[in-house]
């Protein structure tokens, strides 16, 4: 993301994103500058001080404005509801020592062979010169051309899937790369341990300090000597425990980042040749080979070609298995973020995971793209979050100003008065000027900072006897004022682990008899059990079978198991080298079939709600296509001759009893012994399928669920549910957890988006199946019923919701203010529901295990992570006892 510029001197930086800002371009007048420091001079550095608390201030006073390109300080300006500012300083970056230029370029034509690069716009010639500016570790390039700053160290999304095969497919070259290097800047997540004497110093230029110096210096010279000590010693102790912690705080952040700097990796090179390099010298647009060993990404590519399997414990909390693979080559012009879709994430592999596994395709190698270096990673935007964290407009800040703007007119009644009866009295100049400062330092006690700084740090001690740690104390304070806490469900209010309870066959399309597992009982050979067998993303690591805990469970109620000592080629009727064989166990039943090869997954997406999975038998001229998913998502994919007309009732019938239920769909198609199966697209797969069944998992409620938020209720604070689970199921869980009380009415919210044949439209229905199309007056009416007699919740699902927010927003407020549960909700829809509790005043806690929730919990006043993984640091709680028992421990904290 660039900047838009609204005019010759004013534009936007990172329009659309958290971080948006304003820019402005201002000339430096020597003249000016001069005269500010005659003023640090003669004022004993106050000015300087001043100036340095209100950057603005200063840009105003030494500079005049001017057009961005003519400009050599910025001033930026946060576009949120605070308003901060910051001077930053235009900087050169110097091409004359590469030579290579002048073989790869001239002034008339392109350095690169993109001629849309921004490497080309932003080179000026014949200076050979480039303009930047450094935010926030992003360093961002002035594009002469376009008269705008574009961020520096990132691949541009315009580019289309072919393109990116063809122009970045055989490597970057070496002349090519020392330029993107040199105007780029290093692949580098550099966090310096801060010295202890700008940590120091930063903290003592904390202007309450500065008056509580001049109070103390106030008092001792009137003779207040012990009291003054005393003062002192824990002003003194204060400051050196904050700078301890953060002092502490930074080392920890430098550690978490400083193995991405030092990696080794194998760049491929156009003209062929393989080498080796350390990863700092990675440049956008270089392709890196991935050998198949094991090692933490310092970047974040587009999977080019092959398959691997990732851990991203780093950044989404859980640490699962992940399949990515390869981008698509398919030949149009769309960009490949739009033509992937909102799954475009399942081709990158982000900076900062494991690369666990990779799988060839063929002959050719494992390769990737270099998306994004540095800063401009996930993992950079990661640190950066926790470097410049977003202020939070906590009421509580705002009522505590207030407090402190009446202290301070009471200080300047009681200095006047004292003036004022001094000098009717007949005092010195000394008397007069001393009683009225006195009567200062009573009304603002100077030692406030000390004192809240020292109740920050024994509650960060007492959160951290009950193993919980924070890495952003100022939110603490706000705790004590949590009147809505937010719960993810699986891994929060239920346990992890799933048990398989059983399967429903489903025979020419009619439901047949429940199959139980609990009896050990294992399923004769069908289609269904062959989806049970090879639809999922599980693999063998160290000797274990690893994946989700669905998959898992799944995968062992079959009793087979998997093979990776197999080789295709070691099959005539297999086309392919396979991902991965399945057998049958020992202990499972008799089946016909050797085993079962997994030619191609695509794997799961929580937008997509969905998995399939391309297979072959061994020793069967058919691929075999089996889906995985929501059972809703799942029938849309079905012939509708295969799914049975009681569908919905035999689903809610299992839902509304707690359990998972997930869907299961398979077809045949024809293969050829030539055929590449990576030739296969999701949309040719995924269609005609045949409803094969329903999964059902039992999914139990955590001890200590219940106990909590009956305590909850008991204090008022309010609970809700936002899952990405099945909406009926969540219902149940959220009734027998006590997030809904027994005597409430549920009522289901259903929204419809506008088409050309209809506007929308929003109906609802009681658990009782009563059913109304209504309109917003009615629909008001409902709210406000529910509210008047408080009886009632609402439940709906992230669909419903979304459409809720883009054509009944009006009505939203009315809807959250009883909404209980909210399913089937993707992260994205998560954060902004949680916005949308705070734009009703309340304060919000959001309790989840990190997987899907990194969002939610950075947005809420105050997040808790029942995860232990890294990706926690976004989080400002972490809990390492896995239960919400650490909710009301920070609430009473």
């Amino acid at each position: 993301m660039g900047i838009l510029v609204q005019d010759a001197s004013t534009a936007l930086l990172n329009e659309g994103e958290e971080n948006e800002m304003e820019i402005f371009g201002y000339r430096t007048v020597q003249w000016q500058k001069a005269l500010c420091v005659v003023g640090y001079i003669f004022s004993f550095g106050l000015v300087w001080l001043l100036f340095y608390w209100k950057p603005e201030w200063n840009v105003w006073s030494c500079c005049k404005p001017c057009t961005l390109e003519e400009a050599d300080v910025v001033l930026l300006r946060a576009t949120d509801e605070f308003k901060r500012y910051s001077r930053k300083t235009v900087r050169w970056t110097h091409l004359s020592e590469l030579n290579s230029l002048k073989q790869i370029g001239t002034p008339d034509q392109s350095f690169t062979e993109d001629c849309n690069c921004i490497i080309n716009k932003a080179i000026i010639t014949p200076d050979m010169k480039v303009r930047c500016i450094w935010v926030q570790k992003i360093k961002y390039v002035w594009l002469h051309s376009e008269k705008l700053f574009q961020k520096a160290g990132t691949l541009e999304d315009l580019y289309s899937c072919s393109q990116l095969h063809s122009r970045f497919g055989p490597g970057l070259t070496k002349e090519e790369q020392k330029l993107r290097r040199t105007i780029c800047g290093p692949n580098a997540i550099e966090v310096e341990i801060v010295p202890i004497w700008k940590l120091l110093f930063k903290e003592v230029l904390n202007p309450f300090y500065l008056f509580q110096a001049a109070s103390l210096g106030l008092w001792l010279a009137e003779g207040y000597i012990e009291y003054s000590i005393v003062i002192i010693a824990i002003t003194i102790l204060s400051i050196i425990l904050t700078v301890y912690d953060l002092r502490q705080q930074s080392v920890k952040l430098h550690r978490l980042v400083e193995s991405n700097n030092s990696a080794v990796v194998t760049v491929h090179t156009s003209n062929g040749d393989n080498e080796e390099m350390e990863s700092r010298h990675l440049v956008p647009g270089d392709l890196i080979v991935l050998t198949g060993k094991k090692f933490f990404l310092p970047c974040d590519c587009i999977l080019l070609r092959g398959s691997c399997i990732v851990n991203e414990g780093m950044l989404t909390g859980e640490s699962i298995p992940v399949t990515k693979t390869a981008l698509d080559h398919v030949t149009n012009c769309t960009p490949w973020k739009i033509q992937s879709g909102e799954d475009y994430k399942r081709h990158v592999l982000f900076c900062g995971t494991e690369v666990i596994q990779t799988t060839r395709s063929g002959s050719a190698a494992v390769t990737a793209i270099v998306l994004h270096t540095g800063f401009n990673t996930a993992k950079g935007d990661m640190v950066r979050s926790i470097l410049y964290p977003k202020p939070m407009n906590f009421k509580l800040y705002r009522d505590a100003f207030r407090f402190m703007m009446c202290l301070v007119v009471l200080a300047v009644i009681g200095f006047i008065y004292s003036v004022v009866i001094f000098t009717v009295k007949g005092g010195t100049v000394r008397d007069i000027i001393v009683k009225a400062l006195l009567a200062v330092t009573v009304a603002i006690p100077p030692v406030l900072p000390a004192a809240v700084a020292m109740a920050i740090m024994y509650a960060q001690k007492r959160l951290k006897r009950k193993n919980i740690f924070c890495i952003s104390p100022q939110r603490i304070n706000v705790c004590g004022r949590i009147n809505l806490v937010c719960f993810d469900k699986t891994g929060t209010l239920t346990e992890d682990g799933l048990d398989l309870w059983g399967v429903v066959p489903c025979s020419e399309s009619r439901f047949q008899k429940v199959h139980m597992f609990t009896c050990g009982n294992s399923l004769p050979w069908c289609p269904l059990l062959g989806a049970m067998t090879c639809c999922h993303s599980l693999m063998i690591l160290d000797g274990k079978i690893q994946g989700d805990p669905l998959d898992l469970k799944m995968f062992e109620g079959t009793n087979w198991e998997i093979d990776q000592t197999c080789d295709a080629d070691n099959y005539e009727d297999v086309s392919t080298t396979h991902h991965l064989v399945v057998r049958p166990g020992l202990d499972s039943s008799s089946v016909p079939v050797d085993g079962i090869i997994i030619l191609q997954q695509f794997p799961f997406s929580s937008s997509l709600q969905r998995m399939s999975v391309i297979s072959q038998v061994i020793g069967s001229e058919e691929h075999l296509v089996f889906m995985k998913g929501a059972p809703e998502m799942v029938v849309q994919f079905c012939s509708r001759e295969s799914v049975p007309a009681y569908f919905t009732s035999e689903l809610q019938l299992y839902t509304l009893q707690g359990f998972r239920v997930i869907g299961l769909a398979y077809k045949t198609m024809q293969c050829t012994k030539d055929m590449n199966t990576d030739s296969y697209t999701r949309e040719e797969v995924e269609s005609g399928l045949v409803f094969l069944g329903l999964l059902i998992l039992e999914n139990r409620l955590k001890p200590e669920t219940i106990p909590v938020l009956s305590e909850m209720n008991d204090a008022i604070i309010r609970t809700v549910m936002i899952t990405g689970d099945n909406l009926q199921t969540a219902i149940t869980v959220a009734m027998n957890s006590g997030i809904v009380q027994k005597h409430f009415r549920v009522i289901l919210i259903e929204a419809s988006e506008s088409t050309v044949d209809c506007p929308a439209s929003i109906t609802w229905k009681t658990m009782e199946n009563q059913k109304s199309d209504v309109n917003d007056m009615i629909s008001l009416d409902i709210c406000n019923e529910a509210q008047q007699k408080d009886n009632y919740c609402f439940a709906m699902t992230g669909k419903d919701y979304q459409n809720i927010v883009k054509y009944f927003y009006s009505l939203l407020p009315k809807l959250l203010l009883n909404g209980a549960i909210f399913a089937r909700m993707s992260p994205g829809q998560k954060s902004n529901l949680i916005e949308e509790f705070q734009k009703l005043d309340y304060y919000v806690a959001m309790c989840g295990d990190g997987a899907n929730d990194c969002g939610a919990l950075k947005v809420a006043h105050a997040g808790i992570s029942l995860s232990e993984q890294e990706a926690s640091v976004a989080s400002p709680f972490t809990s390492q006892t896995p239960n919400i028992q650490c909710v009301p421990d920070l609430i009473n904290n």
